[in-house]
């Protein structure tokens, strides 16, 4: 029997079998279900690349990256950032009360 240090916890244990690299089954599981679902998003980024995508709104290009539909700058409207702009700036000068 070896002592090794758990792959997915880090905690130390000691090993039943030579190529064994888990202290337990459920750490095994953890970092099997974490290897699918990082082989999940790789494989939906490859997926988009050299596919073109356009914001819905604005038909702006959209990266490979980003899982939305709508560009960032269509996310913020400017007059709902204006008017919660006027709403702190009237808090903060006392004219409106929390």
């Amino acid at each position: 029997m070896k002592i090794k240090y758990c792959s997915w916890c880090d905690h130390q244990f000691e090993t039943q079998l030579s190529y064994q690299i888990y202290c337990s089954a459920e750490c095994r599981e953890l970092a099997t279900k974490e290897k699918i679902a990082e082989k999940y998003v790789r494989d939906k980024i490859k997926k988009r690349a050299g596919k073109l995508r356009f914001c819905k709104n604005c038909g702006k290009k959209l990266s490979m990256y980003t899982d939305e539909i709508i560009c960032q700058s269509c996310e913020v409207v400017p007059d709902e950032v204006r008017d919660v702009l006027r709403e702190i700036k009237g808090i903060v000068n006392g004219k409106i009360e929390l």
